[in-house]
């Protein structure tokens, strides 16, 4: 009996540890659940703030990059409308530079066109003074001439001088040779014309531009007129 009684005491002792047990798993298995569930909920909470943190982060980083897109599409076209703007200047620079030229060379024409009409004035001048002292000598010695050699001079058209000589011919001694001179673009004597014709014109034209001995034309004129009138009269 007392053998029963140890049995059932440890059958009882046996239960209630399995009891113990069984209670013990349970309550630290719901104390886990509730831990891990509480964790979960923790983590689940962090990964979703991180989340909504990061993706913020990601969208102002977005808009960033997007604003720095903007930023540089804008600074290329500031860039392209630059490089526009200085091509235009390098071109209006390029035509002012020509203009400049042609204005220099244009000045440097006209002072070349004044200096050269100067000069014309001035050989001109110097041709017109040359002629109007060449004339004055021949009128001084007009009045000589016509006195000791029968000779008349007359100005005619054209500013040239003619030259009548009588009392050549002694059979009519009224009869006019004449012989007209003028003085050319070049400022030299020149004979227009000869009535009658010398044959020796040319060489007395000659000696008198050489010489500028106009007295000495003259008289030779006269002596080839006297020499061709008796000439003819034999």
């Amino acid at each position: 009996m007392g053998n029963a009684q140890t049995e059932d005491e440890i059958t009882l002792f046996e239960r209630d540890m399995k009891e113990f047990w069984i209670q013990f798993k349970i309550s630290y298995g719901t104390e886990q659940i509730n831990q891990t569930s509480a964790l979960r909920d923790l983590c689940k909470e962090t990964i979703e703030a991180l989340s909504e943190k990061w993706s913020k982060k990601l969208k102002e980083e977005d808009l960033m990059i997007d604003k720095i897109q903007e930023y540089n599409n804008e600074i290329l076209q500031q860039s392209k409308y630059v490089a526009e703007k200085e091509e235009q200047l390098t071109e209006i620079k390029s035509k002012l530079n020509q203009e400049e030229e042609q204005q220099k060379n244009l000045t440097d024409s006209i002072q070349e066109l004044k200096e050269e009409l100067m000069k014309k004035m001035e050989i001109k001048s110097s041709k017109n003074k040359a002629a109007e002292e060449k004339v004055e000598r021949v009128s001084k010695i007009k009045t000589l001439f016509k006195e000791h050699l029968g000779l008349e001079m007359r100005r005619i058209h054209d500013e040239q001088l003619q030259f009548i000589f009588r009392h050549i011919d002694h059979k009519d001694p009224d009869k006019p040779y004449i012989c007209t001179l003028s003085i050319n673009e070049q400022g030299d004597y020149e004979v227009t014309s000869c009535t009658p014709p010398l044959d020796c014109i040319a060489e007395l034209q000659l000696k008198l531009r050489e010489t500028n001995n106009f007295s000495a034309f003259v008289a030779n004129i006269r002596k080839a007129f006297t020499a061709l009138s008796y000439k003819q009269s034999a």
